[in-house]
């Protein structure tokens, strides 16, 4: 097959841990050939209603080297729609840009690309807000931009988290409590005066014991997930804020959470799912360019690319 993945700058790709990478890899190793597309080449002219795209890498040849990991050929014009399977893998954040390459995307596919994920469920699916979908296996939950909502939220469960819509990362999160003296300044920072809607959630104990990544493929959950444990004095688990990585089985709620989510992101065109887990509850459902794989990879007997990449030959 002919594989392309649109994605940031390879430059910029740490080799090492990136889950993109891990997928070319894997790709190659079975015996296809891996194209790299940045977002700003998508482009279409409307008399055709064809997607073109200026490849950066034609063919790609991704090695192990971490340092030196890939070799780009000649720069060349190509439908999307001639490639086997595109893959989206642009990081956030979820601004203009990618909303406006989804619509390019979904152009395409009306052309006969098959894209993953899907173009309007990466559109639909904003991963704070889709945790709403599964109210049975959240923590109690608060979506407003007004202040005085936030705090009625706050005063009723005490200690609260605090994230913007949009933030990746662990950007932006604040944990507050109705005495926290800075109160006032972090609920007009982060609903920017009450213009910028955000999400209260329960505090939830259990992030000493790590913020859970389980990686659903094709709506199945791997056996393992990657649970990312805070720094001491830190809130947040994940990766980018310092958290450390622990592969671990699934948990029977693990599971559970899997088995509910599984088969509904499976029927929208999501096949790559990255669902975020805290003690017994669902937090996030990421959808844009889940993480981990290597991570899982190196920790256990499983390899998540290589499941990926099957996926692919089985639905392209």
């Amino acid at each position: 097959m002919q594989i392309a993945f649109i994605l940031d700058p390879l430059p910029l790709l740490k080799a090492y841990k990136d889950s993109s990478i891990a997928m070319m890899r894997a790709a190659q190793a079975r015996g296809h050939v891996c194209f790299a597309i940045m977002p700003e080449s998508l482009f279409v002219d409307g008399r055709d209603g064809q997607v073109d795209v200026l490849c950066q890498a034609l063919p790609l040849t991704v090695s192990d080297d971490n340092h030196d990991w890939y070799v780009a050929g000649e720069m060349q014009q190509q439908r999307l729609a001639a490639f086997d399977a595109v893959v989206m893998r642009k990081d956030p954040p979820f601004d203009a840009e990618y909303l406006y390459a989804t619509h390019l995307l979904e152009i395409a596919e009306r052309a006969g690309a098959k894209v993953f994920n899907a173009a309007r469920a990466l559109r639909d699916f904003n991963e704070k807000l889709a945790i709403l979908r599964f109210p049975d296996w959240i923590s109690p939950t608060r979506v407003t931009r007004e202040s005085a909502k936030l705090r009625e939220f706050i005063d009723l469960h005490q200690d609260v988290i605090l994230k913007p819509l949009d933030g990746m990362g662990g950007m932006g999160i604040f944990r507050v409590t109705p005495s926290d003296p800075n109160l006032s300044v972090i609920l007009e920072s982060i609903t920017r005066n009450e213009t910028t809607t955000v999400m209260a959630q329960r505090y939830i104990p259990d992030i000493v014991k790590g913020d859970k990544r389980i990686l659903l493929i094709d709506g199945e959950p791997l056996p393992y997930a990657l649970a990312r444990i805070p720094q001491q004095g830190e809130t947040r688990g994940n990766l980018a804020a310092g958290g450390r990585g622990v592969a671990q089985p699934l948990s029977a709620r693990d599971l559970a959470i899997a088995k509910a989510v599984g088969p509904f992101v499976k029927a929208q065109g999501l096949l790559l799912v990255g669902l975020d887990v805290i003690g017994d509850y669902l937090t996030e459902v990421n959808v844009t360019s889940p993480t981990c794989m290597v991570e899982i990879a190196t920790q256990t007997d499983c390899r998540p690319a290589d499941l990926f990449v099957q996926a692919l030959e089985r639905l392209a």
